[in-house]
């Protein structure tokens, strides 16, 4: 799949679930109630230390999914992501040294950005979607329409306070592709399978 068929494939989901692994035995379940609920997406943490681990098991499983890593904050755990099978990469703020690692791999990076000064730096490295992270703490909506009316060309995926309850405020704005965000994650399999379920009914005006 092309960086390009990757962006398009993330526009159409609309949701990214984003998903922290503390065990690797929370691997399978979860990401069946996440397939099963009808959102075969998730960007898996690298916050805890089974991350690349339950990237290669959740790839193996679910070949049908979209499975990227999050929090990848430098080159080593980006190298480690894409060798356990990662789709695309996401940070939290912008690492040269990420965005470096994944243009030689042709790998999809979003890294996070929240002020003109990140985004100019994305930017210079050739890169127009990015992660508007923390969104809530940085003034949300308001900040991001302030941020492309100075740069037109990009996309945004915000992360970060998004909830079934704003999430359709942002993805009304036509510069943001997809949010991210971890509310359809919390309680056991069944509760995640019935969120990941609703979230897509509601992210498609169902």
């Amino acid at each position: 799949m092309t960086t390009q068929q990757k962006l398009e494939l993330i526009k159409k989901t609309k949701v990214v679930p984003v998903v922290v692994f503390n065990s690797i035995d929370e691997v399978l379940p979860k990401m069946e109630a996440l397939v099963k609920g009808g959102l075969p997406c998730a960007e898996i943490t690298f916050r805890t230390a089974c991350a690349a681990e339950a990237i290669a098991l959740a790839v193996k499983n679910y070949p049908e999914a979209f499975i990227g890593a999050g929090t990848v904050i430098n080159r080593n755990q980006c190298e480690q992501a894409i060798v356990a099978g990662a789709q695309f990469i996401v940070s939290p703020g912008f690492s040269p040294e990420v965005a470096d690692c994944c243009a030689e791999h042709d790998m999809l990076y979003l890294p996070g950005i929240v002020t003109p000064t990140e985004a100019m730096a994305a930017i210079a490295k050739g890169l127009t979607t990015l992660k508007f992270f923390p969104a809530s703490n940085y003034g949300g909506l308001k900040t991001i329409k302030a941020i492309c009316a100075a740069f037109p060309y990009l996309q945004i995926m915000p992360t970060g306070g998004i909830s079934a309850e704003n999430i359709l405020e942002y993805l009304a704005y036509d510069k943001i592709i997809a949010c991210g965000g971890s509310w359809m994650m919390k309680g056991t399999p069944a509760d995640i399978e019935k969120a990941a379920r609703e979230a897509v009914e509601l992210v498609n005006g169902k």
